[in-house]
């Protein structure tokens, strides 16, 4: 079975206290406070701890800030598209997070933690020209990588027909729509089963992915910039959603 490595101490903790059964051992420098709480925890679920220093945690994972905290874990396998299309027909509207393209780890792992705190069912990626669930996203997504199902499709316009016969309508972000995301015909769309898709970090959403999307919207931005970080766009996307279905039933 397949193994990977995570650190930081939000993502181990959410770990932790979703899956331990996945936590095969935990490498941890001792002396600090959250830490040894976490290491406490870990220990009480039954989980294998080693100490180490800085310099064999910087070996583990080079390239990640592991805040002194290095898990060795078995991922939970993505979905795909049939399991999606499956659990969206069962959900009460669901919410899907589509990604086109987004490369960045780190823009992976937000999406991801805005996605989770907004009660998305799923985010769905490609399996090329995209990000995959690394080190770097995992820990960006402070834990919700852990317990969010993501779904690695082939398609993505495929899947977003399949997903409309399922009955969400899809809502694609893209800076030059006529249309803005506030505007209330918009609202009535987020309150219901619907898919956000969001475009990569530089080129936006491919041509062939928006002619799939039953809408395209833009995020108004009355002030000198003219774009957003990818993350943030799928944020205020998501809060929208929030928002629209709190006013449907506040």
């Amino acid at each position: 079975m397949k193994r990977e490595l995570i650190g930081g101490i939000h993502a181990i903790e959410a770990l932790i206290e979703h899956a331990p059964e996945r936590i095969i051992r935990l490498w941890a420098k001792p002396g600090a406070g959250r830490v040894d709480e976490v290491v406490a925890t870990a220990r009480g679920s039954g989980i294998a701890v080693e100490s180490c220093d800085e310099a064999a945690l910087d070996r583990r994972l080079p390239d990640v800030v592991h805040q002194g905290l290095v898990a060795e874990f078995t991922p939970k396998p993505p979905w795909d598209e049939h399991a999606l299309v499956e659990r969206a027909s069962q959900a009460d509207a669901p919410l899907v997070v589509m990604l086109d393209g987004v490369q960045d780890p780190h823009n992976l792992g937000a999406i991801l933690r805005s996605a989770a705190a907004c009660g998305a069912l799923a985010v769905v990626t490609t399996k090329d020209r995209a990000s995959g669930l690394t080190p770097a996203a995992r820990k960006a997504s402070a834990g919700a990588s852990e317990w969010l199902p993501t779904a690695v499709v082939t398609n993505l316009s495929r899947t977003l027909q399949t997903l409309k016969k399922a009955g969400l309508w899809s809502i694609g972000l893209e800076m030059s729509a006529a249309e803005s995301m506030f505007s209330e015909a918009v609202d009535d769309w987020l309150a219901g089963p619907v898919v956000l898709v969001v475009g990569s970090e530089g080129q936006g959403l491919r041509k062939l992915t928006a002619q799939h999307c039953d809408r395209l919207v833009h995020i108004p931005m009355p002030g000198a910039m003219e774009s957003l970080n990818v993350s943030v766009a799928a944020a205020v996307a998501l809060f929208s959603v929030v928002r629209a279905r709190a006013r449907v039933n506040p």
